[in-house]
């Protein structure tokens, strides 16, 4: 006998001989078609992997070493995202330098990868934290400033004083930190800037070129958010002022029955009428508590403060009242826009809120209106909005502009023409996509390479004085003014120039953590390289990154900023493809068991019992109703895969997450099933193991089989359907797993199949053959049409629709050849004796029905 199925020193054995031999390790420039595969790389927090983030790690290893055996030159990297709050907030907490628990953690995770048996070349990991690695951050900085593309200005932020820092929107929820629950408060504060904006078209066309997610690209296209329309001159009365207004509908001018200022718009404190001051400052003050996402919320109820003052409709004199609201933006358009109530949602709710008049200079096409359930009368009537197509009213004045009639094309364009023929107005494209605010108040981050000097200007540091590392610091807590965590660090801040005893000042700030996370795929290319941050040859030589698997939480923000960067790097030569991610997929979120109770409020797991008749608390024994939910340490439903591991086997986790549902689908988590694959791999252990394998041709059957399972296999790779050829590879086990002995052609082959989806039990059995070397890097299986061609096929005889007879028929046989073969059966005879055959039925390759 060959032994039990004994996972845990095979998976050890193997993660050894891997790491020892470098069996993964790639080589540049060699003679076969290359494959880069990318992980997104991970953050190591202190908690360490839940079962969830090895989803997308097992599904690009299972690729690596399919393409190996095709005979791909594959490179796949792994590193570590280190800098960013989360390690800094932990330093604060609890006194430790930011640089211990982040060694720490990645320590852990290491470990935790490791023994998962991932195909990694760990002579390319990367650190975001090491100076060797962000000098390259900080020498691509150099290049973005030099080329105009980085400045400081003052912009409102989410400032959050107890995090001591500045927060993406995404990062407030109803105007408290995400982390921590911290209050945060809209502010101005002078930051670094990159102009993403000057890239909008490019990273708008060249989604077209790539293959990603539709979905993925409709997210990006609307963040850039592209529109076409015009801006428009108002004049303020009593005031020399103008307020410039960008509408994509310029058409609608007519309908315009009062104006919107952002509250933090620059000449709200200008035209505001004394009387009106008071209540506009408190509004202003209101909306600096709220996040623009919070603000644009459609469902959020309308606010907002009349300022006392009127601008002139250019199209027919009308004076407008202006107001602010908060659901207008400074950050979009010019902050500024014209209501029109009739035809806009927000505005109608607006106008409804305040009692604001609503004209209607649309008259709604009455089928759209019909199918939208709409009362043109009302529309007409000023008492309900109208934002689909229809022909233009009211929307005439005596100095030759007259859009009556016409429709929403052809208007637009006569309007924005009688605009720009007065000077008042003309056509203009903008994108919602705003420029890049690219600093941070931390400690833990790339301090920027610059210097800012007693009389303004600013100095970039030379590139062979990067990298410029932060100083070593024990008070990492914020400083509660505004002033980031390195301006305590007076000797590091304080600088002298060389030569000419200028004196100046450190940038304090630091990068974002995106910083790091635009490029890390380039220095996988060439990692160990002191002199540049990646040598050309092998830049070309290896990009586009050719599939890149990640969670979908990074479908917008960190896609767009290193696409961003690596258009600006192609500009400047020092890359050679427009766009750095060919293949984009995005695997589906794993699910942890949750309870609540009766009442609906949640129940910690470790608080809960699993009964016969289900879950219960186990203080009371009330009932629970377990449902599917993000993991998180708040539930306590995190499923750690070392506990898996440690049950199963690193090769039962990774089939089992690939085998739970197509790998873009959000799936819920149940360690049972586990058990269900961890018995395919001792049924294949048994089959290879302990079944006599012998040197003799395959018969027809077999080959049938056998290249059946190749042809499927191959096929859902090349598709990325994980668990339709895992189903596949159970198939071939129930099919050759009662036979006495196994031809070394259907063993080696399936051994080679099974090894992409769980390499070590692939590894140990193809040693079991009688190989003393990896099966990594052996040829993958060929499959041949001609043994999946069935001759015969068995055919169910039936009298009066009840069963009889089988009997093997040739694959083609017509139904006159099925009778024939069907009426000389012995059984059939038999039953036929005396009897007259009034019909006789054939379903050719199936079945032939006799009546009698």
């Amino acid at each position: 006998m060959a032994g039990e199925y004994d996972f845990s020193a095979i998976e050890k054995k193997w993660q050894n001989y891997w790491l020892t031999h470098k069996t993964f390790k790639t080589e540049d420039f060699v003679d076969k078609p290359k494959y880069y595969v990318l992980d997104m790389f991970p953050y190591p927090s202190g908690a360490g992997l839940h079962v969830g983030h090895p989803e997308g790690y097992t599904a690009t290893d299972i690729i690596c070493r399919y393409k190996r055996m095709k005979g791909f030159n594959v490179l796949h990297p792994m590193g570590w995202d280190a800098f960013g709050l989360p390690a800094e907030q932990y330093a604060v907490e609890t006194g430790t330098h930011p640089a211990v628990t982040t060694e720490k953690n990645i320590d852990k995770f290491r470990e935790q990868i490791r023994a998962l048996g991932f195909s990694y070349d760990w002579d390319r990991e990367i650190n975001t934290t090491d100076p060797e690695y962000f000098k390259w951050t900080q020498w691509i900085f150099l290049q973005l400033f030099r080329k105009n593309l980085a400045y400081i200005d003052e912009v409102a932020v989410n400032w959050c004083p107890a995090l001591g820092t500045v927060l993406a929107n995404e990062e407030v929820i109803d105007g408290r930190s995400e982390r921590g629950n911290h209050p945060v408060f809209r502010r101005p504060m002078k930051q670094w800037m990159l102009k993403i904006t000057e890239y909008a078209e490019r990273l708008l066309n060249d989604l077209d070129d790539l293959d990603w997610p539709e979905g993925i690209k409709e997210m990006q296209r609307n963040w850039i958010g592209k529109s076409t329309g015009a801006e428009v001159e108002f004049g303020v009365v009593d005031h020399d002022d103008i307020i410039t207004v960008y509408t994509t509908r310029p058409d609608t001018l007519f309908g315009a029955t009062y104006m919107v200022l952002a509250p933090e718009h620059p000449l709200v404190d200008r035209i505001t009428a004394p009387a009106q001051r008071s209540a506009v400052k408190v509004y202003q003050e209101q909306a600096a508590l709220k996040s623009d996402l919070d603000r644009t919320e459609l469902a959020t109820e309308k606010t907002g403060a009349f300022t006392g003052a009127y601008a002139i409709n250019p199209v027919n004199g009308a004076a407008l009242p202006i107001w602010i609201a908060d659901y207008v933006l400074s950050s979009y358009g010019t902050g500024a826009i014209m209501a029109v109530p009739a035809h806009d949602t927000r505005d109608f709710e607006f106008a409804r809120t305040f009692d604001l008049p609503v004209k209607c200079i649309i008259e709604p096409d009455p089928a759209a209106a019909a199918a939208e359930n709409v009362d043109v009368a009302a529309v007409l009537a000023g008492k309900a909005c109208w934002t689909g197509n229809g022909k233009l009213i009211n929307s005439a004045n005596a100095e030759g502009l007259t859009l009556n009639g016409l429709e929403v094309a052809d208007s637009k364009a006569l309007a924005t023409a009688w605009l720009e023929e007065r000077h008042i107005g003309r056509g203009a494209v903008k994108y919602k996509l705003r420029d890049w605010l690219f600093s941070r108040q931390r400690y833990w981050g790339e301090p920027f390479p610059v210097i800012h000097f007693e009389d303004g200007s600013i100095k970039l540091l030379d590139e062979d004085e990067l990298p410029l590392e932060p100083p070593a610091m024990e008070d990492f807590k914020p400083s509660g003014t505004g002033e980031p965590p390195l301006a305590k660090a007076t000797d590091w801040v304080e600088y002298i120039e060389p030569g000419t005893g200028r004196r100046g000042r450190r940038e304090t700030n630091t990068m974002p953590q995106w910083a790091g996370s635009c490029w890390y795929y380039l220095r996988y290319i060439d990692p160990k390289n002191s002199e540049a941050a990646w040598d050309p040859a092998k830049e070309k030589y290896w990009m586009p990154v050719d599939l890149y698997v990640g969670g979908a939480e990074h479908a917008v923000l960190h896609l767009l900023y290193a696409r961003f960067w690596h258009k600006v790097l192609y500009d400047l030569g020092y890359v050679s493809t427009r766009e750095p991610f060919q293949k984009l997929i995005n695997q589906g979120m794993i699910l942890g068991v949750s309870y609540k109770d009766q009442r609906g409020a949640l129940v910690p797991s470790d608080q809960v019992e699993l009964t016969p008749d289900g879950p219960v608390r186990k203080s009371d024994g009330e009932k629970l109703v377990e449902f599917p939910a993000k993991m998180s340490k708040s539930l306590r439903n995190v499923v750690n895969p070392d506990d898996v591991i440690r049950e199963y086997g690193a090769d039962s986790m990774r089939l089992y997450e690939m085998f739970m549902g197509p790998l873009e689908a959000v799936k819920p988590w149940n360690t049972k099933g586990v058990e269900g694959v961890y018995r395919f791999l001792k049924r294949s252990w048994r089959l290879i193991a302990a079944t006599p394998v012998v040197d003799r041709a395959c018969t027809a059957g077999e080959l049938r089989v056998l290249h059946g399972t190749i042809k499927k296999v191959t096929e859902d790779l090349d598709t990325f359907g994980f668990n339709t050829a895992i189903s596949q590879l159970m198939i071939f086990v129930n099919e050759f797993g009662n036979k006495p002995e196994l031809p070394r052609e259907a063993a080696e082959a399936f051994v080679k199949l099974l090894s992409v989806f769980a390499p070590h039990i692939g590894e140990e059995l193809w040693e079991k053959l009688g190989h003393d070397w990896t099966v990594a890097y052996e040829p993958w299986p060929i499959f041949e049409e001609k043994y999946l061609v069935v001759s015969e096929v068995e055919i169910l005889v039936q009298v009066l629709g009840r069963p009889k007879a089988r009997m093997m028929a040739p694959a083609d046989a017509d139904e006159a050849t099925l009778r024939e073969m069907a009426l000389k059966q012995a059984e059939i005879r038999s039953l036929l004796d005396g009897k007259t055959v009034r019909k006789v039925i054939c379903v050719p390759g199936r079945l032939v029905n006799i009546v009698i």
